[in-house]
């Protein structure tokens, strides 16, 4: 006579509460929550960013600043913002026109090239407050300025708004 031979359920158990404690330790190393939770939200304030920057610049156009280089600003209640042709300048004017909390972010001019990678001086950077903004940073929101071309008429080429997560 054969007898069948298998595993008891008490053994079963163990070995799925063994594999539940594995996965449960090892699942966060190979899924990069946080890391995800961070670029979603620098996505965010891009968006917070080009919906604000859409906004000043319809509102120069009603006042016919949007085609000056700079030194203009507009009228109550954005008067707070600089512009270059027609869209927000810099740091204090990307704060005022997103507004964005100063608690949670960093948003700043960038005064040496390349810190962070592929910026200008001129440009602005938001990062995450804690965040130091040197050539090392990799998680951020890169804004460069609005441009225009030389002569008549003047071509303005909205800003260019960049997401840079690799290092979230």
């Amino acid at each position: 006579m054969k007898r069948n031979q298998g595993f008891t359920l008490i053994e079963l158990i163990i070995v799925i509460v063994i594999l539940g404690i594995l996965a449960v330790t090892a699942a966060p190393r190979f899924l990069n929550f946080s890391g995800d939770a961070r670029a979603s939200t620098l996505s965010g304030v891009r968006g917070a960013l080009e919906s604000a920057g859409a906004l000043i610049y319809g509102k120069a156009i009603i006042e016919s600043k949007h085609t000056q280089a700079s030194g203009q600003s507009l009228n109550a209640p954005f008067a707070a913002i600089s512009l270059i042709y027609g869209y927000p300048a810099n740091a204090t004017s990307l704060l005022a026109a997103a507004e964005l909390s100063t608690d949670e972010w960093v948003v700043q001019d960038v005064a040496t090239a390349g810190e962070p990678v592929n910026s200008a001086v001129g440009d602005v950077v938001v990062a995450p407050t804690g965040t130091t903004i040197n050539a090392d940073l990799a998680c951020h929101v890169l804004y460069k300025p609005a441009t225009a071309s030389a002569g008549s008429p003047v071509v303005v080429t909205k800003p260019v708004i960049t997401v840079v997560s690799t290092g979230c």
